[in-house]
């Protein structure tokens, strides 16, 4: 496998899953693909022979458990794919932050998509499996957020309902919260200390699973964390 990340990686020491964790974190997936579809068949909302991709979104993910989820299915490609993909990780960084610098929002196609087709579609993220339908979020200050689904979700809503409340929505609130209290049991009492994620899955790619400094009280002879290694 082609070895990632950068210089000084050998001070660092790789977040791990535990298999509890990820079976969790398949069970929160299995969840919302449950609600997805039978929100999708209410609308009628379907992809097939849909001209638009959402694979070039630009999405933001917040979570180390995501971040080794991730890794954990990059780990089962081969060389020759992996290679592929970070090509095309590296450009799509490269590209998406000279975008930024014009303050502009990147339409770049995700480097796991071959072909029209996500190659480690069992692994995508939160955020890619709910893309596309109507939802709501409870914010813990109680303010209601609602997200009106993808272009042609709003198409399909604009012609059926008079107002797009009324149309049906996915509650992203618990799934949130189940993600959430899975990062926390994952992190354990030292959250705090660990820099907060904010990535697009290309830069996950490019700079390699999850690492983290090795606090001093960790050294070699004091000791080592099991999710931590």
């Amino acid at each position: 496998m082609r070895k990632t990340g950068t210089a000084g990686r050998q001070q660092m020491k790789e977040i791990f899953l535990p298999p509890e964790l990820s079976r969790e974190i398949s069970e929160i997936y299995q969840a919302l693909q449950e609600d997805y579809i039978q929100v999708a068949e209410d609308i009628g909302l379907t992809c097939s022979g849909c001209s638009d991709n959402c694979c070039d979104s630009y999405f933001l993910h917040y979570t180390y458990c995501e971040w080794a989820y991730l890794w954990e299915g990059i780990r089962m490609l081969d060389d020759a794919q992996l290679d592929r993909i970070m090509a095309r990780a590296e450009e799509y960084v490269r590209q998406s932050r000279e975008i930024l610098e014009r303050e502009e929002r990147p339409v770049l196609m995700c480097p796991l998509n071959e072909d029209g087709l996500c190659v480690l579609y069992s692994h995508r993220l939160l955020i890619c499996r709910m893309h596309g339908i109507p939802a709501t979020l409870t914010r813990p200050d109680g303010q209601l957020l609602r997200f009106p689904g993808c272009f042609r979700c709003q198409e399909i809503v604009a012609e059926k309902y008079e107002n797009e409340v009324e149309a049906p929505a996915m509650d992203r609130t618990l799934l949130f919260r189940r993600l959430a209290g899975l990062e926390s049991r994952l992190l354990g009492d030292r959250r705090h200390m660990f820099p907060k994620v904010r990535k697009t899955i290309a830069e996950m790619i490019v700079e390699g699973p999850p690492r983290v400094a090795t606090p001093r009280c960790e050294q070699p002879g004091e000791g080592h964390d099991s999710l931590v290694r």
